[in-house]
């Protein structure tokens, strides 16, 4: 008889872990000291309304107070904690805007206090004993501290910490309300196992979980990181601790995703290549050994009964269309339906085009355009099979969208869609494989997190006959000579995009937009010139796009919505107008826009005049090298992974603790100690890790991906 093998869900449920829990996975309106109105404004800074949440809200730095001389001692630019008595109180002259002044004396000498408030002031009587802390200046022959961080009785002098935190804040929200719900969540704090593998805390000398989040939140508990750089060290173990937390965690879930996957029954579907074979003469090229590998697994995956979770990410012309027309084309030899959806009608018709072209067989188009006959002309081609491939934008989650027998659906740019989309389309058919696709490398790091649970082909080599983009910066001073060069360039027969951040003016941006670099440029080549960006219409946009491509217009002035599935082989030059305030990653799709035909191309990247060091070197790798791996790879280091769907620029996406450096190592052990848990491994720690999988609220995350 066949042992089955408890799940980690099995494991959350046997080991009842919301009872031992329940103190963290409690509401922060039950901490003591913590009201409604409270709670609120914490839950909107953490980001949660649980007390994991106000505990994983870690502080963003420390303000080191431990510098407490006499006052006669002190030395200006530095954080000063000092106390004494209140000699004298000044209130400004009435109508005058000027801060009121308190002069402090320790004996050894005087500090003026200048308060802009008059609450704090007033609370300040001659003769009262109080110790401060706050950056100490110097203003003529007297020292000041402005505002004070804190101001307590002398005799209360140990409330001011020696090593202050820093937690981001809401409106409404001071530090003392995030300290003081901490100390109630403390006092309640579990008692939790290890989750970890021992051997690797040993090693590193990791503290426990809890040890790590105190340390981190209440250092002045812990006299022995009070002394020198001691704090330094054991803050950054604490972090990495929690962070290898969070990472178990998430990769148990990404684990269980794939052994649910491969558990979930599916379809062979195997194909014969008579329509791949006549795809490919109508191409005209050999495929990358690249995309012939990566259809090779594809094919394996297919033919297997295990449904296909499988990501492709190729690098900019690296011909991933082409790879996902033949996996399509297999499906269809098979005698089953394939569709194909991108983020974009632009994007949509441009593999439209494609496919109309190679394919030999009936393609439909389906998108909130087409409506009316058209429209159900196409549905009815759908569901009576008629058209075995079909092309679309969100418009094939409708539920009049019927396919008669849907073998394969094809994500493209799957970073702009949810998990839930996906579902919604492969629920179109009847055990769906499905293969998604993105264009933007994907750093290691954000594969193992983010993608986890698909199995991954990456397409490395690009066309044969592709030359290199010539990629070189230029400052916003010398715009003049380059637009003589533009000119030269255009007059030659040359089409040049030129892009920009914005689309209008900002008032808070002093960066130039779309419109007004448009009106410039107009103004100065005539009509050649045309605009496209993501506020104009459709249509408008499609036209001045297939203007451009069939060189009735030769520059075209364009926000983002270029970046990617435009294919216009003619254009050779591409001009990025403030480059430092893009990713990297964004950059390197940008420059992919050019160089897709045989004519050298040119990609020129303009900054700002004062441009930063670090801004400096993100450009000069792009300038040195087109290899969109290393580059997705430098640009996580330099800024984190961001959000995918393009809301927040830095950081890894839905994590809070895995965040700095040296993720890469993480993620790794994190990723090999998550599959031997799920393959059976690590007994003793099952039960802990499922206390790990629920507290960072990763069960859930495990059912999403379960039924992906």
């Amino acid at each position: 008889m066949r042992t089955i093998e408890p799940t980690v869900s099995d494991i959350i449920i046997q080991d009842d872990s919301r009872d031992l829990l329940g103190p963290l996975l409690a509401p922060l309106a039950t901490l003591p000291g913590v009201g409604t109105a409270t709670a609120k404004l914490l839950a909107r800074a953490t980001g949660g309304t649980r007390v994991a949440d106000l505990l994983f809200h870690l502080p963003e730095s420390v303000i080191d107070r431990r510098y407490r001389p006499l006052i006669r001692d002190a030395i200006p630019g530095r954080i000063c904690t000092v106390h004494g008595s209140v000699q004298r109180v000044d209130a400004p002259a009435r109508g005058r805007r000027q801060p009121w002044r308190v002069r402090l004396s320790d004996g050894s000498g005087t500090i003026d206090l200048a308060f802009f408030s008059p609450y704090q002031a007033r609370q300040m009587t001659v003769g009262s004993e109080v110790a401060v802390s706050g950056m100490l200046d110097e203003f003529g022959d007297r020292l000041s501290i402005a505002n004070p961080d804190h101001i307590v009785p002398d005799g209360d002098i140990g409330r001011i910490p020696m090593l202050d935190p820093v937690w981001p804040l809401t409106a409404g929200l001071f530090p003392r309300h995030i300290r003081n719900a901490l100390r109630q969540a403390f006092l309640r704090f579990p008692a939790l196992p290890e989750w970890l593998d021992p051997t690797l805390v040993s090693r590193r000398h990791w503290p426990d979980f809890e040890t790590a989040l105190r340390q981190l939140h209440c250092p002045d508990e812990f006299p022995e990181l009070l002394k020198g750089e001691a704090y330094a060290a054991a803050s950054e173990r604490a972090r990495l601790r929690l962070a290898c937390d969070e990472l178990l965690a998430e990769q148990v879930a990404m684990a269980e995703a794939r052994r649910r996957n491969r558990n979930r029954p599916g379809r062979a579907v195997v194909p014969t290549g008579a329509l791949r074979t006549t795809a490919l003469a109508r191409f005209g090229h050999t495929p990358t050994g690249a995309q012939t590998r990566a259809l090779r697994e594809i094919d394996a995956d297919l033919a297997s009964p295990s449904p296909m979770l499988r990501l492709v990410q190729g690098d900019v012309g690296a011909g991933k269309t082409l790879v996902a027309l033949q996996a399509m084309l297999g499906a269809v030899e098979a005698g089953h339906q394939a569709v194909l959806m991108a983020p974009t009608e632009i994007l949509a018709r441009q593999h439209l085009a494609t496919f109309t072209r190679l394919a030999p067989v009936p393609v439909a188009f389906l998108s909130g355009s087409v409506k009316g006959r058209a429209r159900r002309d196409v549905l009815e081609d759908i569901a009576t099979g008629r058209a075995p491939l079909v092309v679309g934008t969100h418009a094939l989650f409708q539920e009049k969208v019927v396919f008669a027998d849907l073998a394969l659906a094809v994500i493209d740019e799957q970073h702009r869609f949810g998990v839930e989309q996906r579902l919604l389309l492969g629920e179109k058919g009847h055990l769906t494989d499905i293969l998604v696709m993105t264009a933007t490398p994907i750093p290691r790091t954000l594969l193992l997190t983010q993608w986890g649970e698909m199995q991954v082909s990456r397409l490395d080599e690009k066309p044969a006959g592709r030359l290199p983009v010539r990629t070189s910066l230029h400052a916003m001073a010398s715009l003049g000579d380059l637009l003589d060069g533009i000119g030269r360039a255009i007059a030659g027969g040359a089409r040049v995009f030129w892009v920009c951040p914005l689309v209008s003016e900002s008032e808070a941006l002093d960066i130039a937009a779309a419109e007004a670099r448009f009106a410039v440029l107009a103004e100065r080549f005539g009509p050649v010139v045309g605009l496209a960006h993501g506020q104009q219409d459709i249509a408008v946009r499609e036209t001045a796009i297939a203007d451009f491509a069939a060189g009735r217009t030769q520059i075209l002035v364009a926000t983002t919505v270029i970046e990617v599935g435009v294919d216009i082989p003619a254009a050779t030059v591409m001009v990025i107008e403030h480059a430092e305030r893009f990713g990297l990653a964004q950059l390197h799709q940008l420059r992919g826009r050019v160089g897709r035909g045989g004519a050298e191309s040119f990609c020129l990247l303009l900054h700002d005049d004062a441009l930063g060091k670090t801004a400096r070197r993100r450009l000069a790798l792009l300038r040195d090298t087109e290899d969109g791996f290393l580059i997705a790879d430098e640009d996580f280091r330099l800024r984190g992974g961001g959000d995918l769907t393009g809301r927040r620029q830095s950081g890894l996406p839905d994590l809070r603790l895995a965040t700095g450096a040296r993720l890469d190592l993480l993620v790794t052990i994190a990723a090999q100690d998550a599959q031997r848990i799920i393959e059976g491994g690590a007994e003793a720690r099952r039960g802990a890790i499922a206390l790990a999988v629920e507290l960072f609220d990763r069960h859930d995350a495990a059912r999403t991906l379960r039924s992906g």
